[in-house]
C-alpha cells in the first residue's frame, strides 16, 4: 500500500500531507446515505467518571495522534489530491460529547442510542471523529462510543486514540482535573498555518506529476514483494480463474437494494474458548469458524424470508490487513480485500465449514488480496476528480457483486482499564455502502467475540436482526456439537 506523500507547498511554505489513493477513495465515496465511519462501543465498570476528568484524559493523550486535530481539505473540482491541514478552530469538547442513556439504561436503550449516533455523518469541516461519553447504564456502568472516518484509519489502526486512553492496570495514574482548563489548551498546541492558495496550486501541480511517477516506480516492487517467484505468479493467475468462477454462483437478492441514511445496529457474542475448541477439533482456523457462524446467521435470515435455495451464496467482501503484527502507524488505511462466497444454501453445518476452509485456503495460497492492492495502486494514476467519480460509481452499481462485508479484528486477551475502570465489553461497528443492506464486524476481547451487525433501517427490521444474530449463536452451537462428536471419535 502506498502511504500519504508529503509534498512541499512552496519554498519556505508548510508541508502538505496528501491522502493516499485508498484514503481518498473512502473520503469521496461518502454521501448523505452512506456515512463512511468505523466505530466501536466500549462498556466499562462503574462508577462513571466526571466529564471533566474524561476530557482531561483526552487532552493529555491527543497530542500522540495529531491526525485527530486535522481536517481534510480539497480544492474545487478535485483537481489535486485532498490533503490534511491542522484545524484552526479545534475544540476538544466539540468532539468529546456527553449524553445519558434513557432509563432504565438496559442493553435495548443503549443499542437504540448507539444506532442513532452511528447513523449521523461526521462534520467534514472538522476533524473526522467523535467520542460519546454515555452514562446512565444499569449497574452503574458507562460507555464510550467512538466514531472515526474510514479515510483516517482502517480497522486495525482505527483504535489508536482509544488505545492511547487505555491502561493495563487499574492503578495507573491519569491526569487530574486541575491539569486541564479551557484557557490553557491554546498555549499547549498551536495549529500550523494553512498553506496559501499559491502554495497549494504549486504543490498540487508538483504532486500531480510526482505522485504517478512514484506509483509507477513502486508498482513493480509491490508485485515482486507480494509475488516473489514465478510459481507465485502462476498460482495468482490460477486463483483469478477460481475467483471468477465463484462470481457466477447465484447470490441472495434481498441483501441488496436502495439504502437510506438511517441504521440499525446490534450485536451478539460468543466465547473465544468455544471457537478455539471447534477450530482444534475440526482442523480449521478461527477465521473459518467465524465466517461459518456468520454464514449460519445469513442462512436463517434468508430462510425466514423464503429466499433460501440449495446453491445460494452470500458474497462477502473480506478486508485483509497489510499491517505487520506491531504496526499501528501511520494513521492511514493499510488494507486490501478478497471476495468470499458464504455457502448459505448448504444445509450441513460441517460441510459449510469445510467449504469455507477450502475456499479461504485457496484465496490465501493464490494471494488474491494482491489483486485489490494492485488495483488500488493503479487507481493512483487517475486524476482526483476521476478517482472521486470512480469511487462513487463503484459503490452504486445497479447489480452489485457483493451482498455484505465481514471483517474480523483481533483484540487483546488481557484486561484494559480507563481511569481505573475495567473495560468489560467492546462491540464493533462497520459502515455499509450503497446497495449493501448489512455488514458484520467481529472483535475479540478477553474470552469473547463480539459480532457487531450494521443494517439499513428501512430494509432490515428488528426481527430480521434478531433472526440473523440468533442464527450466529445457533451456528456456533451446531459446530460445538460437531466438534464434540469429532473429539469422541478421536478419543480426546
Amino acid at each position: 500500500m502506498i502511504l500519504p506523500l508529503a509534498v512541499a507547498g512552496g519554498v519556505g511554505g508548510p508541508a502538505v500531507e496528501r491522502l493516499s489513493t485508498l484514503d481518498a477513495g473512502f473520503y469521496f465515496v461518502e454521501h448523505q446515505n452512506v456515512p463512511m465511519h468505523i466505530g466501536s462501543l466500549a462498556v466499562f465498570d462503574g462508577p462513571a467518571p466526571k466529564y471533566g476528568d474524561l476530557l482531561a484524559l483526552f487532552e493529555s493523550k491527543i497530542p500522540r495522534v495529531p491526525r485527530y486535530r486535522q481536517v481534510v481539505r480539497t480544492l474545487p473540482l478535485q483537481v489535486f489530491r485532498p490533503f490534511w491541514a491542522d484545524d484552526q478552530q479545534f475544540e476538544l469538547d466539540y468532539h468529546l460529547r456527553h449524553s445519558v442513556v434513557p432509563a432504565p439504561g438496559k442493553t435495548e436503550q443503549l443499542r437504540e442510542l448507539a444506532s442513532r449516533v452511528f447513523s449521523q455523518r461526521l462534520d467534514r469541516d472538522r476533524p473526522l471523529w467523535e467520542a460519546w461519553f454515555l452514562d446512565g447504564l444499569e449497574r452503574g456502568r458507562w460507555a464510550i462510543l467512538m466514531k472515526v472516518h474510514h479515510s483516517m484509519v482502517d480497522g486495525i489502526g482505527g483504535s489508536d486514540l482509544l488505545a492511547e486512553l487505555f491502561d493495563l492496570s487499574p492503578d495507573a495514574a491519569g491526569p487530574g482535573r486541575a491539569e486541564w482548563s479551557v484557557g490553557s489548551r491554546s498555549a499547549r498546541w498551536e495549529p500550523r498555518p494553512s498553506p496559501s492558495t499559491a502554495e497549494l496550486v504549486l504543490g498540487g501541480a508538483l504532486d500531480a506529476f510526482t505522485w504517478p511517477v512514484r506509483q509507477l516506480a513502486e508498482l513493480p516492487g509491490l508485485v515482486t514483494d507480494r509475488l516473489p517467484s514465478t510459481s507465485d505468479v502462476l498460482e495468482f493467475g490460477r486463483g483469478l480463474t477460481g475467483s471468477a468462477r465463484r462470481l457466477t454462483a447465484p447470490s441472495a437478492a434481498s441483501l441488496n437494494g436502495p439504502i437510506s441514511p438511517h441504521r440499525r445496529w446490534t450485536w451478539t457474542t460468543a466465547k473465544l474458548s468455544q471457537v478455539k475448541r471447534v477450530r482444534q477439533a475440526l482442523g480449521v482456523t478461527v477465521n473459518d469458524v467465524v465466517l461459518a457462524v456468520i454464514t449460519s446467521g445469513y442462512r436463517e435470515l434468508l430462510r425466514e424470508r423464503g429466499e433460501l435455495a440449495d446453491d445460494l451464496v452470500v458474497r462477502s467482501l473480506v478486508p485483509v490487513s497489510l499491517r505487520g503484527a506491531d504496526d499501528r502507524h501511520p494513521v492511514s488505511n493499510q488494507i486490501s480485500a478478497i471476495l468470499a462466497n458464504l455457502p448459505v444454501g448448504e444445509a450441513d453445518p460441517l460441510r459449510r465449514l469445510e467449504l469455507l476452509h477450502s475456499q479461504m485456503e485457496d484465496l490465501k495460497r493464490t494471494r488474491q488480496a494482491v489483486g485489490a492492492e494492485f488495483l488500488t495502486g493503479l487507481l493512483g494514476f487517475a486524476a482526483p476528480s476521476l478517482l472521486a467519480l470512480g469511487s462513487r460509481a463503484a459503490f452504486r452499481l445497479p447489480q452489485p457483486l457483493v451482498q455484505t462485508v465481514t471483517t474480523n479484528v483481533p483484540g487483546p486477551r488481557f484486561p484494559l482499564y480507563l481511569l481505573g475502570r475495567k473495560l468489560r465489553e467492546l462491540y464493533p461497528y462497520v459502515p455499509i455502502g450503497d446497495r449493501l443492506l448489512t455488514g458484520v464486524a467481529v472483535f475479540s476481547y478477553l474470552d469473547h467475540f463480539a459480532f457487531g451487525v450494521t443494517a439499513d433501517y428501512r430494509a432490515v427490521s428488528k426481527s430480521d436482526l434478531r433472526v440473523l444474530t440468533n442464527g450466529i449463536k445457533s451456528g456456533l452451537a451446531e459446530l460445538k456439537e460437531k466438534a464434540r462428536q469429532a473429539s469422541l471419535v478421536a478419543g480426546r
